[in-house]
């Protein structure tokens, strides 16, 4: 018989298994980042920078207020333990991932990318090649190198054509991200910005590959619907479907029932099931936890909608807003913004959850206040609108 899990026990699968309710280290550095990216298997990246960019906070929500220094050496360090592709979305992954995602670099130089990316790797393959020759001679380049190349029509495709071939190379895994230089990339080829130990690994074949991948997935996930296991690193949906039969039939995956849930779960060998989970954080809007909407609103009853690109006269509850998870719910969300030249963290509007408790005001204004000493900010100012935002505003 399938074993039938109830809400709770299934959140709390999931909040242990994306490494929540654990005690945060005194010191946090480089080795807990290092943990933090190997527990999710993935952490995407955003260029938005309107409280601080998003691949940042994972690390907050979980291990509190680590240097921020310390990702950005494990991520484009000398002596790096991650590295960019794209994972759920443009991500950072633990070097060790590498090999595993080479199927989709092949299948990218191949064709399987933007529409448009695609058809310039058809179109212009001599120019790409060149592009590479040059990289290749030259050592490390940024956009910037290829300013000067014809561009496109207005809008989101007038990249220069050299743009366009980094970009192409990079999907197809000629060259990657050898570091930053703010927030813009420095290129090289592959073999050349990562450790020859991950370079000479042998490439597993697709299956093998996906399997792992699946496997990283459950395991990040705790218990999750064969959707929630296909979107973690967006997989095609025929492979996923077999990966994730081929993981039950060798009982690495159980077929579990989650009550409520419409669909059947699968829970991963070695889930943990916590009697309580306890704790305050602060979630991305980007965060592993909540990206997938539809998981978000079966673990915690609330519908998380991302409302950056949505017309400001349209949004619900603000521009780039924050989840508080307190324990086991979402209990609140705030609208943030960091006014670094003013040194404050603004609070743009605060809006009560329907499992918001007495106890919510305190505790989201105190990781507030950690939030912005984190940030370099000197203060937490509530200006904006909300139902929490009095209350919140009295507990500062």
């Amino acid at each position: 018989m399938t074993e039938t899990l109830s809400p709770k026990t299934a959140r709390r699968i999931a909040l242990a298994a994306q490494g929540f309710g654990r005690a945060q280290p005194a010191a946090p550095g480089r080795s807990h980042v290092r943990d933090v990216a190997r527990k999710l298997g993935v952490i995407q990246i955003d260029s938005v920078n309107v409280v601080t960019r998003t691949h940042y906070l994972p690390g907050f929500s979980r291990l509190g207020d680590y240097p921020r220094a310390a990702l950005e050496a494990e991520a484009w360090g000398a002596r790096r333990g991650l590295f960019e592709y794209w994972g759920h979305e443009a991500s950072l992954l633990p070097l060790e991932l590498q090999p595993l995602l080479r199927w989709r670099m092949a299948r990218a130089e191949a064709g399987a990318m933007w529409s448009g990316l695609s058809r310039f790797g058809r179109e212009r393959r001599d120019y790409i090649d060149g592009v590479l020759a040059e990289i290749e001679r030259r050592g490390p380049v940024t956009g910037a190198d290829f300013n000067d190349a014809p561009r496109g029509a207005p809008g989101w495709w007038s990249w220069s054509d050299g743009k366009r071939a980094l970009e192409w190379l990079f999907w197809a895994g000629r060259i990657t991200t050898k570091t930053r230089n703010g927030f813009e990339r420095v290129y090289d080829l592959t073999e050349r910005a990562l450790p020859a130990r991950i370079v000479d690994l042998p490439t597993p074949d697709e299956a093998d590959a996906q399997r792992a991948l699946v496997r990283i997935s459950a395991r990040a996930m705790g218990v999750a619907t064969a959707a929630d296991l296909r979107d973690y690193f967006r997989l095609p949906l025929a492979d996923a479907r077999e990966r994730t039969a081929e993981l039950v039939e060798a009982g690495e995956l159980t077929l579990v029932s989650v009550t409520g849930w419409r669909h059947p779960a699968y829970l991963a060998a070695g889930a943990k099931t916590p009697r309580k989970v306890a704790g305050a954080a602060l979630l991305s809007p980007f965060d592993n936890l909540i990206w997938t909407r539809d998981r978000t609103e079966r673990l915690f009853g609330t519908r998380v909608r991302l409302e950056i690109y949505t017309p400001a006269h349209k949004r619900t509850h603000g521009y780039y807003v924050l989840p508080f998870l307190e324990d086991e719910a979402i209990t609140a969300r705030v609208d943030l913004k960091s006014d670094r030249q003013a040194g404050v963290l603004r609070v743009q509007a605060a809006w009560r959850e329907p499992d918001a408790t007495a106890e919510t005001p305190a505790k989201l204004a105190a990781e507030l206040r950690r939030m912005a000493g984190w940030l370099g900010l000197a203060d937490v100012e509530v200006v904006g609108k909300g139902d929490l935002a009095e209350a919140l505003g009295e507990a500062q």
